[in-house]
C-alpha cells in the first residue's frame, strides 16, 4: 500500500521529509524557504577523542529544523518513540494504513539505496507506504528520492543507537486551523534564528565556532594521520552531503532571496547581499579543503583558516543586519 501524495524533492534530508508531509496537507514550499522558516542557520566544530577528525557543520541541530518550521507555521507535530522494535513499526503502519504520510529519523548506514554507507543517526526519510517486504520511502534527490529499502534493513536504521540517534522517531505533521501568513511567519523566524545565532551558549557555536575552527583546522591538520581523506571527506560533508552546497549558505541565501519578495523588507534585501559574498566564500573555502587533500600543503590550510577568521566577522555581520527587523 501507498499513501496518497508526491514525494518532496530536496537536497537536504529533514527538509525532504518533512516538506513531503507538508505537502500532503497542502503546504507546498521551496526548499530554502523551509530551511530559513526552520531556523536553520547554524554553525558547529565539534571534537571528541573518539573521532578522527573534528566535525563542521552549518544548521541547526538535528530535530530543531521540522519542529522549528511547524512552530512558524502554526501547524500541530507529533513526535513518537519507543525502544520497542515491534511498537516503533506497528505504529507507523497504522498512520500509512490511515493514509498519512510519516517522517522517520534513523541511521542511513542500513538503507539499501546508499551506495557509500557511512553511520550517520541523524538521518531522515519519509515513508510513504510498504509491502510484505519492502518500504517505499522518499529521500533527498542524490540518493534516489523514490526510494525502495527491505522493512528488516529499516528496522535496524531506525533502532540503531550511537550518536544523534533517538529510539524509533518517527512524526507526523497536521493542520489545527489556518495556517501562518508566510509573511509573518519569515518574520518570526528570522527574529528567532538571529538572536540564536548571535548568542551561542558555547565558543564552538555561530560566529564563534567559526573563529574557533579558523585556529582548530591548523591543529587538525598538523596532528592528523591521514590529511588526504580527512580533508576531502569533510569537504565533501561541507559541499555535497545534503547541505545545498557552501555548507547550507546556499539554502540561507536563497531563503532571504525569496523572503524579500514575499514581505519587501528592505533590511532583508540587505542581509540578502551581503550572503551572496557569504556563500562563495564557504565554497571558497571548502575548495581550499579539496586543494589540502590533493597536496598535503600546510599553506592551503593557513589560507583557509584565514578565510575562515573573515567568514566570522561576515557573518556576525550579517546577521546583525536582521537584529533591525
Amino acid at each position: 500500500m501507498k499513501v496518497h501524495t508526491q514525494p518532496y524533492i530536496g537536497q537536504h534530508c529533514e527538509s525532504t521529509a518533512t516538506g513531503t508531509l507538508l505537502g500532503q496537507i497542502g503546504v507546498n514550499l521551496s526548499e530554502p524557504m523551509l530551511f530559513g522558516l526552520g531556523e536553520g542557520l547554524s554553525f558547529i566544530i565539534w571534537n571528541m577523542k573518539i573521532m578522527d577528525f573534528p566535525f563542521i557543520g552549518g544548521r541547526v541541530k538535528t530535530d530543531l529544523l521540522t519542529a522549528n518550521i511547524t512552530k512558524n507555521l502554526g501547524l500541530k507535530l507529533t513526535v513518537k518513540e519507543t525502544s520497542s522494535v515491534t511498537k516503533a513499526w506497528q505504529g507507523v503502519k497504522e498512520l500509512l494504513d490511515s493514509d498519512k504520510a510519516v517522517g522517520l529519523k534513523l541511521d542511513c548506514y542500513y538503507l539499501e539505496y546508499f551506495t557509500h554507507p557511512i553511520h550517520f543517526a541523524g538521518h531522515y526519510v519519509a515513508i510513504l507506504g510498504y509491502d510484505d517486504k519492502n518500504a517505499f520511502l522518499v529521500d533527498t534527490k542524490q540518493q534516489g528520492s523514490e526510494v525502495t529499502s527491505s522493512l528488516q534493513s529499516l528496522e535496524l536504521a531506525r533502532s540503531e543507537k550511537g550518536p544523534m540517534s533517538s529510539r524509533n522517531l518517527y512524526y507526523i505533521i497536521e493542520k489545527e486551523g489556518e495556517v501562518t501568513p508566510l509573511k509573518e511567519a519569515i518574520v518570526a523566524a528570522i527574529r528567532s534564528n538571529t538572536k540564536a545565532y548571535l548568542n551561542p551558549p558555547i565558543k564552538n557555536l555561530g560566529y564563534k565556532g567559526i573563529e574557533k575552527a579558523s585556529q582548530e583546522i591548523i591543529k587538525w591538520f598538523d596532528n592528523s594521520k591521514d590529511i588526504k581523506t580527512e580533508f576531502a571527506t569533510s569537504a565533501m560533508i561541507m559541499e555535497r552531503a545534503g547541505t545545498g552546497g557552501a555548507l547550507f549558505r546556499n539554502l540561507y541565501r536563497d531563503f532571504l532571496g525569496e523572503a524579500y519578495k514575499v514581505t519587501g523588507n528592505k533590511v532583508i534585501s540587505e542581509a540578502h547581499e551581503a550572503f551572496i559574498a557569504i556563500a562563495r566564500s564557504w565554497s571558497e573555502v571548502i575548495a581550499l579543503f579539496e586543494k589540502v587533500a590533493e597536496t598535503g600543503e600546510r599553506t592551503y590550510v593557513l589560507q583557509a583558516s584565514e578565510k575562515l577568521k573573515a567568514l566570522s566577522r561576515d557573518e556576525k555581520n550579517a546577521v546583525q543586519i536582521l537584529e533591525a527587523l
